[in-house]
């Protein structure tokens, strides 16, 4: 018989069993949400793989890299309307996590003396971690007010910004804040997607990063890709990737071709796309529906705009809340939602802000989101009794 692998707060031989004590993990970004889409398309979105096939390390004329793979991604970002592909280089890597240690290697190679990276608060805490742990001569992790109050706007020093948008935790749509002919931008796209926040224009940067774990939600395989229009860049990156792991798995960049061909095929990606709209669109409505009955909690506002895929005015669907607790007492809120809910959040200091924020993942699937909802209407109902 085979095992079965249960759902968080599920147990027992066939998972049915429903854990009543149980913990909600609202912390992971795991992007499980796309799920049922995935179901309904199990068929067409299978890869079988013979046993001789892709058996060398490189692609004829194209070393580690599917040139029907990058067709299809440039196609994709012309169906979503979300970046600007023509006359630009694309990098694969495993995730963007791989690429964005890869972008900062690729642009502190050309600068002068060692890059100050920073990123603008609340900011997504792997920039710095990975930063740190590389511990590079070539670069280095700073205070990104501390680099404002002493230069301003305007950089006089070899600097590396990190630019998210949306932004995670937030979903704040967010630009650079610093220039300067020293000053390089690394702008990460991960959730620029139809389903997420509505595609004002495309991206036009001169480095961009996608993964394929936000797009389809197939965190598992670890695929992404960097768009570069520098050449030199384009070409450090591929050392940083040849030295690092010899390219991207061939297998992985077969299902990710599979799945991208899923997409597109599917009424232009409509099908997909307004499938994640309108499941992460629901799970804001409802957990706004929750904490506008709060006098003690408070969710970031996030407004309609126009969307340049869809062609209308869209409603927020970001992939996060990012929850304030507003009573002066109540400065760790990660710490009042583990014990009087029983929710794992993500703490506000992981993103360089107040512990008084704690991130609530929304993408997880739908087991988990209704989990937290629950959890979340019982403490909401207890302001009340109290």
């Amino acid at each position: 018989m085979p095992i079965c692998e249960c759902n968080t707060c599920y147990g027992g031989r066939d998972c049915s069993r429903f854990l009543s004590n149980c913990t909600v993990d609202a912390d992971s970004g795991d992007p499980m949400f796309l799920e049922p889409f995935w179901m309904e398309n199990s068929g067409k979105s299978a890869v079988v793989i013979p046993g001789w096939h892709r058996m060398s390390y490189d692609y004829v004329n194209n070393l580690y890299i599917s040139a029907e793979l990058e067709t299809h991604i440039r196609m994709l970002h012309d169906v979503a309307r979300n970046a600007v592909t023509e006359g630009r280089y694309i990098v694969f890597g495993a995730g963007s996590t791989q690429l964005l240690n890869a972008a900062v290697y690729a642009l502190s190679m050309n600068m002068s003396s060692p890059a100050k990276v920073v990123a603008e608060s609340p900011f997504y805490p792997v920039y710095k971690e990975q930063t740190e742990f590389f511990n590079s001569k070539q670069f280095e992790f700073v205070d990104h007010s501390s680099l404002l109050k002493k230069n301003g706007v305007n950089v006089i020093e070899d600097t590396i910004e990190f630019v998210t948008s949306p932004n995670n935790p937030d979903g704040v749509l967010k630009k650079s804040t610093l220039f300067g002919p020293r000053v390089k931008t690394i702008h990460d796209y991960a959730y620029f997607w139809p389903h997420y926040t509505p595609i004002s224009s495309p991206a036009d940067e001169d480095l961009m990063i996608f993964t394929m774990s936000k797009l389809t939600g197939h965190a598992g395989s670890r695929f992404g890709w960097a768009i570069v229009k520098d050449k030199q860049v384009y070409e450090n990156m591929l050392l940083y990737k040849s030295l690092a792991d010899s390219g991207t798995s061939k297998d992985t960049q077969l299902r990710a071709l599979k799945l991208i061909k899923v997409v597109l095929d599917d009424d232009k990606g409509q099908g997909m796309f307004n499938f994640g709209y309108k499941a992460m669109k629901r799970r804001w409505e409802k957990i706004n529906n929750i904490f506008s009955q709060s006098k003690n909690f408070r969710l970031q506002k996030i407004p309609r705009a126009f969307c340049n895929y869809s062609r209308i005015v869209r409603d927020a669907s970001p992939a996060f809340a990012w929850l304030k607790c507003e009573r002066e007492e109540d400065s760790n809120c990660h710490q009042i939602l583990r014990q009087k809910a029983k929710i794992i959040g993500r703490k506000g200091s992981s993103f360089n802000a107040e512990d008084r924020y704690v991130r609530l993942s929304l993408v997880k699937s739908d087991d988990d989101f209704n989990l937290l909802l629950d959890h979340l209407k019982e403490l909401i109902s207890d302001e009340d009794r109290r």
